[in-house]
């Protein structure tokens, strides 16, 4: 547990140290003699550790566990420090450009802290925050949906979809998005059954379809699916659990045994669900 003392200021001193610390200690594990496995790294290879890191901080979150937060948070700032080390070893820019650029970037987008603009609500915030974004980027409709497109696949489809809806092109209702829905399993179970190449596009667009009913309805699709994920895995570990005391495995039941431990393990909360 990290104790609260000292002054405000003794604080910053103390961050800015240990962060001036951290970043040497990296330009050591980089320079020459320095550990084999960091000297081989570049961005590319380290981008899917940066993304394993930002799922396990939020799962950290999502699970409440304060003490490995932490942990999960200082794996994370090791990715930012790793690829801004190598951005400056290039020539690109450094750790300080990073910092440098984010806090110019928050002043600027607070201006009701650190400007003369009143708000009166978070709703404010966000809505000038969204207005200052598109000011800085100066993207047309279209630009702007292809800047999401690098994101995970359904974060991206969601964002994409609320920058289309921004400039009219979107479904009325829900009562649209079913329709759609229901157009699209029929597309991909036709494809399936005619075995052809248009699978994979049909499912993305089946995918992508679902999203977009998640967005009409108010429901965030990621938080949606990962709590269906976790729950997924509750009711399997119990279904195993259950087959154990019994004396078997899952894999020798019959699928109408399956089922019934599927059924019990909905109702059994014992695994933390």
């Amino acid at each position: 547990m990290i104790e609260d003392s000292g002054t405000s200021e003794e604080k910053e001193k103390t961050i800015g140290e240990l962060m001036e610390k951290f970043a040497g200690l990296m330009a050591r594990l980089r320079s020459p003699g320095g550990c084999p496995w960091d000297l081989k790294q570049n961005p590319q290879s380290l981008s899917k550790h940066l993304l394993e890191e930002a799922y396990e901080t939020v799962h950290a979150i999502e699970e409440g566990d304060w003490e490995h937060l932490a942990e999960e948070l200082g794996d994370l700032l090791l990715q930012i420090v790793f690829q801004a080390r190598i951005a400056e070893e290039n020539g690109r820019f450094s750790l300080a450009d990073v910092i440098r650029g984010i806090t110019e970037k928050i002043e600027r987008r607070h201006p009701h802290i650190f400007g003369d603009v009143k708000v009166n609500s978070a709703e404010e915030v966000a809505s000038n925050w969204d207005e200052i974004k598109r000011g800085e980027k100066e993207r047309k409709g279209a630009e702007r949906v292809a800047a999401h497109v690098g994101l995970p696949a359904l974060m991206a489809a969601f964002k994409i979809q609320g920058e289309a809806a921004r400039i009219g092109f979107d479904w009325d209702s829900p009562e649209g998005v079913y329709e759609k829905i229901e157009e699209e399993i029929r597309e991909v179970a036709d494809s399936h059954l005619k075995g052809d190449e248009n699978l994979e596009k049909e499912m993305g667009d089946l995918l992508f379809s679902v999203v977009n009913l998640a967005r009409h309805l108010g429901v965030d699709p990621e938080k949606a699916l990962r709590k269906s994920c976790k729950e997924f895995a509750r009711r399997l570990h119990v279904m195993e659990r259950e087959a154990r005391r019994k004396g078997g495995s899952l894999k020798s039941m019959t699928l109408r045994q399956l089922d019934e431990l599927w059924e019990d393990a909905k109702k059994d909360r014992s695994e933390g669900g």
